[in-house]
């Protein structure tokens, strides 16, 4: 197997192709979809890309869903977080499939757990046991496939196992606070790196390989079924993150890798003081000069993985929200222009029409809408959103449009059980009058499929009537958050017949 650290970070890479056209639209019709991530499928610590994800896909075909959108798939934050990813490129190898490395001949099953192991170093050691495995026993094939998966994606992949590794020698120390020659990516001091890393970089391509195999392999028995994948681009990157370690010219970053001033939002429904996130700002004039390069590389990855691609935070492309690096709440910060019009054209000249959607909640602006119906990208419509006892509310029902994507919530809503058990009096009287007395959340998933929204998507949560209790996220919050999985008998039996019906009845089969 060709040494991952051998492959120059500058060289050629033939036969990758920008991708053109698609083929198969998300948005061609009407369609239902669900919104599940990943690590909410069953399984022993949380789902993976095996077969609890295909028999979901499967469900999601037989109930008339052909959309299954998911979180972000790259590496999660230390709390979990899929929106704090220290990678744009990098998919998160927990959801790697142990079973499948068993089934390829590549690791051996075990007779009997090891003592003391917990379920993350069981994968850690299994992991390690695939390359062996891989080495030994993959066929021509197989290693072809490598090959040309390395090929491919050199230009991240040895920059993000690389990071990986300094990350571990500084003891979790962030970029910034390693040794100037590291932190600042002198060129000798990279190649003494590679050279001392070169083993865990060997580890982090393969265990990129196999997560880039098990993708496609569930991509494809979507695409057979009939299910689309929508996935989600957060706008932002972790500071400490490889990009902006890797790509520092992209970012307003001083020369010691500290923010000069960092993203947030206002105050706004989900919090008084707005929220701080400590994101670094892009430095929009530099990616404008460069081509929006970074960006390219970013989108092109995401769309070998996923049919449509939601922008978070949609609004930052317009004017983004930006917080003094000494402020004490986010209250402090201030509106800037951002490039997104120039970016979007950019995208448009290759990805026709751009599969692209906009996440266009929270402190929208004329400018902001302008933006979005500009390249015609379609909004989203959150029903839990409409009752603010105004008939002009653009999330009531009967405001919607065609170009958009109803939902009853989102994976940072409270489940439509938990928001409607704590409504007001009188919010809870408004709901209750426009759905005529409807049970919830049968009434707004009803609605969210009654619209005229291209796409409606649903919640598990919510297709199953769940409580608070099952809340992904609460946003400005940090603990109790992205842990929720179900459990395969809480669909019911009678789960594929009852959304089928419903779905064929609102003509979104």
């Amino acid at each position: 197997m060709t040494r991952p650290d051998a492959i120059r970070p500058d060289a050629k890479t033939p036969g990758v192709k920008t991708p053109g056209a698609r083929s198969c639209l998300v948005l061609d019709r009407r369609r239902a979809g669900v919104l599940l991530h990943l690590t909410s499928l069953p399984g022993l610590r949380r789902g993976t890309l095996g077969a609890p994800a295909r028999r979901w896909i499967d469900l999601l075909a037989d109930a008339g869903f052909s959309v299954w959108q998911t979180l972000p798939v790259g590496p999660p934050g230390e709390d979990g977080s899929p929106y704090f990813s220290r990678s744009v490129h990098a998919g998160d190898v927990g959801l790697i499939d142990l079973d499948d490395l068993e089934a390829r001949g590549w690791v051996a099953p075990d007779a009997a757990p090891h003592a003391g192991e917990t379920p993350a170093s069981v994968r850690q050691r299994k992991l390690l046991e695939a390359l062996i495995g891989f080495e030994n026993r993959a066929d021509a094939a197989h290693k072809s496939s490598f090959e040309g998966f390395l090929e491919a994606h050199r230009d991240w992949l040895i920059e993000d196992a690389l990071f990986l590794a300094l990350r571990a020698e500084h003891q979790g120390a962030p970029w910034w606070e390693w040794q100037a020659p590291l932190r600042d990516r002198e060129p000798a001091a990279l190649v003494r790196a590679r050279d001392r890393h070169h083993a865990v970089i060997e580890q982090f391509v393969f265990e990129q390989f196999l997560f880039h195999v098990q993708w496609h392999d569930l991509r494809a028995h979507a695409a057979a079924r009939g299910v689309r994948l929508f996935g989600d681009i957060p706008i932002y990157v972790a500071h400490d993150s490889v990009e902006a370690w890797a790509h520092r010219e992209n970012f307003r970053l001083d020369d010691q890798g500290l923010t000069v001033a960092a993203a947030g939002v206002p105050p706004d429904y989900f919090s008084a003081d707005g929220q701080m996130w400590g994101n670094p700002l892009y430095d929009w004039a530099h990616m404008r000069r460069s081509g929006f390069a970074w960006w390219d590389a970013r989108i092109r990855t995401q769309l070998e993985r996923f049919d449509l691609l939601r922008i978070d935070h949609f609004r930052g492309l317009e004017s983004y929200w930006e917080v003094p690096s000494q402020a004490r709440t986010a209250r402090e910060g201030s509106w800037r222009p951002a490039e997104g019009a120039a970016l979007l054209a950019h995208l448009q000249e290759t990805l026709r029409p751009l599969p692209l959607v906009a996440e266009d909640l929270g402190v929208i602006t004329p400018e902001v809408a302008a933006l979005r119906d500009r390249f015609a990208l379609p909004g989203m419509r959150i029903l839990q959103f409409a009752f603010d006892g105004s008939a002009d509310n653009p999330y009531l029902p009967h405001n919607h449009v065609p170009n958009s994507i109803a939902y009853t919530g989102t994976h940072d809503n409270d489940t439509t059980a938990g928001w409607y058990s704590a409504l007001e009096p009188q919010a809870r009287r408004h709901v209750d009058e426009y759905f005529a007395g409807g049970q919830q959340p049968q009434a707004l998933i009803r609605a969210a499929l009654g619209s005229v929204a291209r796409l409606a998507v649903v919640p598990l949560q919510d297709l199953i009537g769940l409580g608070s209790e099952a809340r992904m996220n609460t946003p400005a919050t940090t603990n109790g958050n992205w842990d929720w999985t179900f459990d395969w008998p809480q669909l019911g039996d009678d789960f594929v017949a009852r959304w089928r019906q419903l779905n064929a009845l609102y003509g979104r089969t």
